[in-house]
Parts: C-alpha cells; sequence; structure tokens
C-alpha cells in the first residue's frame, strides 16, 4: 500500500505542476518554436508540436524513475 500512496501522491503533484504551468502559459502567450500556429480572418488552429514531445519526454523520465525497481 505504501508504493501505492507514494504514486498517488507524484501523479497529483504532477498535475498540480501542469495546471499551474497551464495557467502560466496561457497569460504569457509562450510557445516553443516547433509548434504550429495557423491563423486565418475569423479563426486560429495551434498544434503543439514540439510542447507535446518534450511533455512525453519529460513524463517518459518521470515515470521510469517512479517505477524502477
Amino acid at each position: 500500500m505504501g508504493a501505492m500512496g507514494r504514486m498517488l501522491i507524484a501523479i497529483g503533484a504532477m498535475l498540480v505542476i501542469c495546471g499551474v504551468w497551464l495557467l502560466l502559459w496561457d497569460k504569457t502567450g509562450w510557445r516553443l518554436p516547433g509548434d504550429i500556429v495557423v491563423r486565418g480572418r475569423h479563426w486560429t488552429f495551434y498544434f503543439p508540436l514540439a510542447t507535446s514531445l518534450l511533455l512525453s519526454a519529460l513524463l517518459t523520465v518521470v515515470l521510469w524513475l517512479l517505477w524502477r525497481r
């Protein structure tokens, strides 16, 4: 049960960090160079390619560190 508790705490901490990051990111408009933004007259399409790759790599490292034995 102790391992499950630590895992839940780690997941909760990651969610809090991601939530704060999203709030700050929305206010600053910060984007990575590889993110794709297409603006039309009345619409905007945003595809965060570089951000997705970076978050995937970070999550992979964090989960690998948590689950290695």
